[in-house]
């Protein structure tokens, strides 16, 4: 009779428990709202709609064929994509043991002691009396144990796990974003190397030539020997250079490579003025950012488990009640171990309180909400950074759209400038510095053509890339 009214009171006790579970849930997170993401992208033609750039996918973005094949295999092999997924594995695993939680945690236990007491205590005295020098035991039990969910803490806890794993497949799609933006721009570099390689190279053509003609004039003592070696210094001066732009060749090469998960290698690629990339500058709106970027998202994630987190630590501040039982078979000689007389139970509840723990339990609240606070900051923070991402990107694309043009003009006109210097010396109304000086300006602007249509492509992914486009 007792037994059942013990286990009436339990069961009772458990139903409170779980029926008061509903007043004490932990609220759940709102994104927090900032009033800076309408003003982001800092320009007059505010987006109002939510088509966006970085919907489209990266193999639209970039028809390059060689590009195409090379972002393939860096999204295979690179290394920082495989220790990503690594990470993903180890979050979804914990994240797996949250959803658990809610269970009890059974065991089982099966086990045979023998022990030899002494003979100067009581039960030891007594087991030489009797003529036995040692005291059996067998037993075959299963113990469970459960914690109720009173304060929403196990719901806490797996919303944390759950949003940490969020956070590592976030990662993952910025690392493979930020890769995908590397890839291209790594092989944009190379075309445009190669395009200075044959500028370098036709330099050097043209200045040999130059060179022959200053000799010519100095030997009909229609030039000086400083003519002579200031022309050769400059021939000496294309040669240097194109030794540089190999050796940059050489060492992009090697980076492509590595962003490839590959050994160094030469790598097939088309030319510089074959490249286009044919999207529409579409912004979308600024909140778009918090769905596209996934910096932006594996930032808000980690604020969603600091946030669920701090409920975690406030919910040890409460008491906890715990439901365990045991039972099995138990004996002391092995022959009567599967008798019914060995059978066995236990069956237990308890309410645990913290009262004096040396400030241990306030201070981890303390820490989780100060540690929310740190994530909330760093969320607004990498918002303001993709903004500001996106608007340097924007406005740099408009402005090498620009420069283009006057940078084509320029190389026009120095180039027929070298050109008329060359023929006019030739015919002897021109001195050498007036070549000189015409050549050097050519050189430099054709050099300056070549960087501003890298810098026009590398924009555009660098716009890309910030606006979250790639991991779709």
């Amino acid at each position: 009779m007792l037994k059942k009214i013990t286990l009436v009171k339990i069961v009772m006790l458990t139903v409170f428990a779980v029926s008061v579970q509903s007043c004490f849930v932990a609220k759940a997170y709102e994104r927090p709202h900032f009033e800076e993401i309408q003003n982001l992208y800092r320009t007059d033609q505010v987006p109002t709609d939510s088509s966006s750039m970085a919907n489209i996918s990266w193999r639209d973005v970039f028809t390059d064929p060689y590009l195409v094949r090379y972002i393939e295999k860096g999204l295979e092999n690179n290394m920082d994509i495989r220790i990503a997924l690594q990470q993903i594995a180890a979050a979804e695993a914990y994240a797996k043991q949250a959803k658990l939680n809610y269970l009890p945690v059974i065991a089982g236990n099966a086990g045979a002691t023998r022990s030899h007491l002494s003979e100067n205590v009581p039960q030891g005295a007594d087991l030489k009396h009797l003529g036995v020098d040692h005291v059996d035991r067998f037993e075959l039990s299963g113990s469970l144990s459960w914690e109720a969910d009173i304060w929403g803490k196990i719901r806490s806890n797996k919303r944390a796990y759950v949003a940490s794993y969020l956070q590592t497949v976030a990662a993952h799609k910025a690392i493979k974003t930020q890769l995908i933006a590397d890839i291209a721009s790594t092989y944009y570099q190379l075309l445009a190397l190669d395009q200075q390689l044959k500028v370098a190279e036709k330099t050097v053509v043209f200045r040999r030539e130059g060179l022959e003609t200053i000799k010519a004039l100095k030997a009909a003592g229609e030039e000086s020997r400083v003519a002579v070696d200031q022309y050769a210094a400059q021939l000496y001066n294309a040669q240097s250079l194109l030794v540089d732009l190999k050796t940059s060749v050489f060492k992009a090469e090697n980076t492509l490579s590595i962003l490839l998960g590959e050994t160094p290698r030469n790598f097939e690629r088309l030319n510089l003025a074959d490249e286009r990339i044919d999207v529409d500058l579409d912004l979308g709106i600024p909140v778009l950012l918090l769905r596209n970027r996934p910096d932006v998202m594996a930032a808000e994630y980690q604020l969603v488990h600091a946030f669920e987190l701090t409920h975690v630590a406030r919910s040890d501040l409460y008491p906890s009640f715990t439901l365990s039982a045991t039972g099995g078979l138990q004996s002391s000689t092995f022959d009567k171990w599967f008798h019914t007389g060995s059978l066995f139970a236990t069956l237990a509840s308890g309410i645990l309180q913290p009262i004096l723990n040396q400030r241990r339990v306030k201070t981890r609240y303390e820490v989780a909400k100060a540690q929310q606070k740190q994530a909330l900051l760093n969320f607004e923070k990498t918002l303001l950074q993709a903004g500001k991402e996106v608007s340097n990107a924007l406005y740099a694309c408009h402005a090498e759209t620009e420069v283009f043009v006057y940078r084509q003009r320029e190389v026009e006109a120095l180039r027929k400038a070298e050109s008329d210097s060359k023929e006019l010396l030739d015919n002897g109304f021109a001195n050498y510095l007036d070549l000189l000086t015409a050549g050097q300006s050519a050189l430099n602007a054709e050099l300056g053509l070549i960087d501003n249509k890298l810098r026009q492509l590398t924009t555009l992914v660098s716009l890309y890339h910030a606006l979250g486009g790639g991991w779709q």
